[in-house]
């Protein structure tokens, strides 16, 4: 597999049935932040009038629709068929990864199987998706911060927290299990002197838990929700390129206990 995120050659597999059409665009931007798409497609009955609303979403995207009858009432005839897909193209060898798209835990045991054979996976879908299939995963996106307005850089210009702010209900509550997993995560990777590099703590936290990520709380980056924690110092660091330093943070003192 490629080292590098932006090398990856990833299979977009989408059910249609779980994703709204007007998350499309924005999910096919944030998958180009984690490779490129070699393979998209989209399945579901497209006979049924309820997926007019798609055919100028798959057109501007170029995805490939895949025609599945529902053969049986109350049967997900669509997740058997994209997961017979996924086994033809893991087994054709030619992608490094996989984005799944939906918030059905039927694909659960799809995403173990693709890690088992050394492949990333990265799943999509709403917060009511079930823990398993966000587990089974490398990283989760909620699609809901894929459709929110943009989250703050920085809060230095805004008093309102991000957690309180009901004109976006998307944005989660930094509460104290946020603090731990970002401490702990801390606490494995620190050295002598008890700091430890920021990229290397976002890796273990999503490690720890794929459906982390600082933008559920209102963040773009994790550095910013770092700072409105303030349970963590920052320590900026020259790296020895242009412009460009290295951000290691430590527990506070008072709060190593976590």
């Amino acid at each position: 597999m490629n080292s590098a995120n932006d090398d990856l050659s990833l299979a977009v597999l989408i059910d249609a049935d779980n994703v709204p059409y007007s998350n499309v665009k924005g999910m096919m931007e944030e998958i180009a932040r984690y490779g490129t798409p070699s393979i998209k497609r989209i399945y579901g009955d497209w006979t049924k009038p309820t997926v007019s609303g798609w055919k100028n979403v798959l057109l501007e995207n170029a995805i490939t629709p895949i025609q599945q009858y529902s053969y049986t009432t109350g049967k997900n005839a669509t997740d058997s068929a994209m997961i017979i897909d996924a086994m033809d193209i893991l087994y054709a060898g030619n992608t490094d990864g996989f984005c799944i798209i939906s918030s059905d835990s039927d694909f659960t045991r799809l995403a173990i199987r693709l890690r088992e054979a050394s492949k990333k996976v990265f799943g999509f879908g709403e917060k009511k998706t079930p823990g398993a299939f966000k587990a089974a995963c490398d990283k989760f996106i909620y699609l809901e911060i894929i459709s929110a307005p943009s989250p703050k850089l920085d809060n230095s210009d805004d008093d309102s927290s991000p957690a309180n702010n009901s004109k976006q209900n998307s944005v989660e509550k930094i509460d104290k299990n946020v603090v731990s997993i970002i401490s702990s995560s801390i606490t494995d990777l620190a050295d002598e002197n008890g700091w430890a590099f920021l990229g290397e703590v976002g890796s273990l936290i999503m490690k720890k838990q794929p459906d982390f990520d600082s933008r559920n709380y209102g963040y773009a980056k994790l550095t910013p929700l770092i700072r409105y924690i303030d349970k963590f110092e920052i320590d900026e660091r020259e790296s020895g390129q242009r412009n460009g330093k290295l951000i290691y943070i430590r527990n506070k003192k008072s709060d190593k206990t976590g």
